[in-house]
């Protein structure tokens, strides 16, 4: 039990609708609701994060301080990506429905839609999922300390950082318009070595009633 609760009080909660409370929308195809002990009071060391992706969109990359992730497979299918700080290497794991990636607290990673309607649910082990964004990592961190740590050119710092946006979550956005053409032809199998498996894999059916969004 959570032992500042009053369980005989009238506002004491036991339901929520996770479809009811947005965290971050992109389309009506990339979103992400949030689920925490802001929005259901009986939470204890639990939280969920319920996550809706297109093909190629990005969790962007971002680290958990207070919790670690178990990334679960509802339907579709997705590459979950994490850098292991021990070995400094990048590991990446394709999960289909069913099937789970567990991410460390505080390990960077992110998160990679293999195919349309893929459905995600992130399960963290704290009352709230506090985040930290890459996005917002580039975007305020002062450019004259990022240009003198790593011997870089501040003005050509400014001008590479300047599209990306604070609080991406989902990316690309949705105005992206690289000269190389979209994500959709550039990544490579040579970058996901394992979108290969994933794109000639069949997932099984994802079974349920109606949702609404």
């Amino acid at each position: 039990m959570v032992s500042y609760m009053d369980y005989t009080s009238p506002s004491t909660q036991y339901f929520f609708d996770v479809n009811k409370s947005p965290l971050f929308k992109k389309d009506n195809n990339n979103l992400i609701n949030v689920l925490g002990i802001q929005q259901l009071n009986t939470l204890e060391n639990v939280s969920l994060l319920d996550i809706f992706l297109s093909v190629n969109n990005v969790v962007e990359p971002h680290y958990h301080q207070n919790a670690a992730q178990l990334v679960y497979c509802i339907s579709g299918a997705a590459t979950v990506s994490m850098l292991n700080p021990f070995t400094k290497q990048i590991l990446n794991y394709p999960i289909t429905p069913g099937q789970v990636a567990n991410v460390p607290q505080g390990w960077w990673h992110y998160e990679v839609a293999t195919v349309d309607n893929t459905h995600l649910l992130a399960i963290f082990n704290a009352p709230t999922p506090e985040v930290i964004l890459g996005s917002d990592i580039l975007k305020f961190t002062p450019a004259n300390i990022m240009a003198h740590t790593y011997c870089l050119d501040e003005n050509q710092w400014k001008k590479v950082i300047a599209p990306i946006k604070p609080s991406t979550y989902i990316g690309p956005y949705e105005d992206c318009n690289r000269k190389n053409g979209n994500m959709a032809h550039e990544y490579t199998n040579q970058q996901f070595p394992q979108l290969e498996y994933i794109q000639h894999y069949q997932p099984i059916p994802y079974i349920s009633g109606d949702w609404n969004y």
